[in-house]
């Protein structure tokens, strides 16, 4: 077990303890990502054999995020390759549609992500984890994966681990930390 996937999933599970959140979260995280991945396909970073495959930026960002992925667990990091993957796939769809149906797609999604995301913050009480740590907005899209597979029965010990961790990143210890 990545002790430092522990660390950032017990961060990123103290700042969505309320259900509501965690609710919109699985709503808004993967609209975002489904938006991002729409422009992103514009960009070619390489043809191989002759023209017959591209490589896109969209492609470059689901290998990097993927490995950096499969290094803090290989199980859900290989869940979250394929569901990132469908996404940039149907992303690909979107964006050979043209600019106005990928951009038009893309705000509705990425500014509709976000609002259901800040929306679940009120429920919360708290402002978002990516807040205090840009990383968190890496792990948000993997908490969820991890999330499903707990709810499975999965993968109990990290479970366990981050339930064990999450109460060290309440608003006092932030505190405490920035005192320091």
């Amino acid at each position: 077990m990545n002790p430092f996937f522990v660390e950032q999933m017990a961060m990123y599970s103290a700042y969505h303890r309320d259900p509501r959140n965690r609710a919109t979260h699985f709503i808004g995280i993967p609209s975002i990502v489904f938006a991002i991945f729409i422009p992103l396909h514009w960009v070619t970073v390489a043809e191989l054999w002759g023209g017959e495959t591209v490589i896109t930026l969209a492609t470059v960002l689901w290998f990097i995020t993927g490995a950096f992925y499969l290094w803090l667990d290989r199980t859900i990091g290989g869940l979250m390759m394929l569901v990132a993957f469908v996404l940039m796939q149907i992303a690909a769809w979107v964006a050979q549609q043209g600019s106005l149906i990928g951009w038009s797609t893309f705000a509705i999604l990425f500014v509709g992500g976000w609002i259901f995301q800040l929306v679940g913050h009120v429920f919360e009480g708290r402002r978002p984890a990516l807040a205090d740590n840009l990383l968190q907005a890496l792990i948000g899209p993997c908490f969820l994966i991890a999330e499903t597979v707990f709810a499975a029965g999965l993968k109990t010990e990290l479970h366990d681990a981050v339930e064990a961790r999450w109460k060290h990143y309440t608003v006092a210890a932030m505190q405490a930390r920035a005192a320091h």
